[in-house]
This record gives structure tokens, sequence and C-alpha cells, in this order.
């Protein structure tokens, strides 16, 4: 697929993301919000290992671009709106670790990117913010995933203030797991990623989709529900070979079948 708003390419075992469009903030507008989706759903059916979100110039994303919907009616305003959602759920459920490598300023639905990425890498002078507090639009949709990410009391005073957060907050709320120099945030990202991404692919898959699964159910659920997939599980080949190779003092040979 050719991309207008982005650079895909394949690595060795990972797949890089790029956002494209510095000159506009790498603002989210329907086509690219929609190329995004198409190279995520690309990724998941790939055999590629993992994922990197990364973008071009001083702003990671700054949110949706209002010059893409300040003419849009009801109608219209909630086919965008969905499409996002899209965008942020399928990093969720495709089976690849997906990690974000922000550099820069990480702002509204630029920020719900980054807390919906399954891990996150920062730059020491990135920032994130939830604009919509001190404005007339409030970042309602946002909130699901950074709600999600660093727990309500941090979500709301980011929802509520509309303050930005530096990369040091961002560590010590959740929001991503690493914070580095800026000219190490690329190393940092592909090392992380290499580590989340070792052993069975079959079986981080497997785990990963569950994961998110039981986060929305009650303890009880939850358990019962993972009790169910863990115990599937023991049975691929994988599992099998983990065992066996525990139990024989030797390294595992994973075949991802």
């Amino acid at each position: 697929m050719d991309y207008e708003h982005l650079v895909v390419t394949e690595l060795e075992q990972f797949t890089r993301v790029e956002m494209a469009i510095p000159g506009r903030r790498n603002a989210l507008s329907e086509s690219h919000l929609r190329e995004l989706l198409a190279a995520f759903q690309h990724v998941g059916k790939s055999k590629t290992r993992g994922a990197i979100l990364s973008a071009q110039g001083p702003v990671f994303s700054a949110g949706h671009d209002f010059g893409d919907m300040v003419t849009r009616d009801l109608t219209a305003t909630k086919e965008i709106l969905g499409v996002c959602a899209e965008v942020m759920q399928v990093l969720q459920s495709i089976p690849q670790v997906v990690i974000a490598q922000v550099e820069g300023l990480a702002t509204a639905a630029g920020c719900q990117l980054v807390a919906s990425c399954d891990l996150a890498v920062a730059g020491e002078s990135s920032h994130f913010q939830l604009p919509g507090g001190r404005g007339g639009w409030f970042c309602t949709t946002p909130g699901v995933a950074v709600g999600r990410a660093i727990g309500r009391k941090h979500a709301l005073e980011m929802l509520l203030t509309g303050d930005p957060i530096d990369a040091p907050t961002a560590l010590a709320w959740g929001l991503v797991n690493r914070v580095v120099a800026d000219d190490q945030v690329a190393e940092a990202t592909e090392e992380l990623l290499g580590r989340a991404t070792r052993g069975s692919a079959l079986s981080k898959a497997i785990g990963k989709q569950a994961f998110y699964r039981q986060m929305d159910m009650d303890l009880r659920s939850a358990y019962d529900y993972a009790t169910e997939v863990m115990a599937g599980a023991s049975q691929t080949d994988d599992a099998q070979e983990n065992m066996r190779a525990f139990v024989e003092k030797r390294k595992p040979v994973f075949t991802d079948s």
C-alpha cells in the first residue's frame, strides 16, 4: 500500500510505522487515521514480531486535525471519531507487541495513541497533554485510553486542567515505560521491544490479547477467563516445549505453531 501520511519500514524482526507529516504536527486527519488503521491491520496479519509507532519532527502528534473537523456535522464527526477508536483498539487487538517511540509533544489524540500502545519509551524533553480541559472541547475519547493507562486521579488531573505533564511525570504515573536522553530514544525503543518479543510469538499473542480482555472484567470473571486461556495455552507445542526444556535443562526451541 502507498501511504501519504506514513512511512512504513520492514526491519529484520519488526515493522516501523512512522507518522510523516511534521509540517502539520502529525495531526490525525481522517485520511491519516485510515492509513494508521490499514498499516496496523497489515502488521497484525504479518509475520513481524513487533511494531514501533514513531513520528517525524518535534511533535509526536498534535491530535485531531481541526482543519479536517471544523465543518463536520454530527454524523461526520462521529465517523472520524469512530475511525480513531478503531485505530486505538487495533493497536491492542493485533497479536504483535506495539511500542510508541515518543519524541516531542503528544497531545489529545496523540497522547491517546501513546496510552493505547502496549509499551512506550519517551525522550526526556517529551511532554504529554489532554488540552480540552482548558478549551471548549473536552478530551473525552482520549480519556478512555489514558484513564486505563494511568488511573482515575491522574487521568482526571490531565483531563480537567488541560496542562501538559513532562516525561518524568509520565513515567511516574505509568503513561510510559522508560524515559531516556533525547538522542537515545530510538535505540532504547528497539531494545525494549526486543526484550518484549523474545520467546514464543504464539504464546505472546495469546497472552497479550487475554490481558486486555480480562482487564475489563470483575476479579472473579478475570480469574475464570485467565484460567481457561492459560490451561488451553498449555497444550500448544511451544508451551509443551517450554516445560520439557526446563525439565531437561536445555534451551527451548519454539515453532510458533
